[in-house]
C-alpha cells in the first residue's frame, strides 16, 4: 500500500522532474565545495510533492539528493523550507477535514444512472454517511487526550498525599532465635 502511494507521487510529479543539474549557477564567493544542485524551480515542485503527501525522504529521492542535503536546502533557502511547510500544511488540513467529516457523518449529492424504456436516465439523490465510531475515537483521543486517553495514571500515596507507610518492619533476632527459625525452615523443606 505504501509503495502504491509513493509510485503515485512519483508518477504525478515525473512530468516536472528536473534534469540533472549541470549548471547550478555560479557558486557564492565563499563556497568551496561542489556546486549546489538546488534550483529555484524546486520550490514549487517541492510544495506540489508535499501536497500529494510526500515525506522529506520521498522529496529528497525525487530530487536525487540525500535527506541531509534537503535539510541543508531548507536552511540555505527559507523560501524552499516555507514551500515544504505550506504543502504539508495543506495536505494535513485536507486529511483533518476528511477525518472530521468521517467522525461526524456527512452527506453529498450524487447521481444514479438507470435505464427506463431503453433510455438511460440520471436520478439525483443524496448519499448519506453515518458517523464512524473509530474516527470519533481517534479524533477525541488526539484532540482531548486529557479526557479521552487510554492511559490511566495511578497515584500511590497515603492519606492526604503523604507517602505510604513502610510495610517492612525491622525484626531483631537473637542468635538462638535465628537458629530456631532456620531449623523450622529446614524441617518444612
Amino acid at each position: 500500500m505504501r509503495g502504491d502511494r509513493q509510485d503515485l507521487i512519483m508518477a504525478k510529479a515525473k512530468t516536472e522532474k528536473p534534469a540533472k543539474n549541470s549548471d547550478a549557477g555560479p557558486p557564492s564567493e565563499k563556497a568551496m565545495g561542489r556546486p549546489t544542485k538546488f534550483k529555484a524551480e524546486y520550490i514549487e515542485q517541492a510544495e506540489k510533492l508535499c501536497r500529494l503527501g510526500a515525506t522529506d525522504k520521498e522529496v529528497s529521492d525525487f530530487f536525487d539528493v540525500s535527506e541531509s542535503t534537503l535539510n541543508k536546502w531548507k536552511l540555505d533557502h527559507p523560501e524552499f523550507s516555507e514551500s515544504l511547510k505550506r504543502g504539508k500544511t495543506i495536505a494535513d488540513a485536507e486529511v483533518a477535514d476528511k477525518l472530521f467529516k468521517r467522525a461526524t457523518g456527512y452527506s453529498h449529492d450524487a447521481i444514479k444512472i438507470m435505464q427506463y424504456e431503453g433510455q438511460p436516465i440520471e436520478v439525483p439523490y443524496t448519499e448519506n454517511y453515518p458517523p464512524d465510531t473509530t474516527a470519533c475515537i481517534f479524533w477525541l483521543k488526539n484532540r482531548r487526550p486529557d479526557i479521552w486517553r487510554d492511559k490511566m495514571t495511578q497515584e500511590h500515596s497515603g492519606p492526604n498525599g503523604a507517602p505510604l507507610p513502610n510495610a517492612v518492619s525491622q525484626v531483631l533476632l537473637t542468635p538462638d532465635a535465628f537458629e530456631d527459625v532456620l531449623k523450622r525452615m529446614a524441617d518444612e523443606v
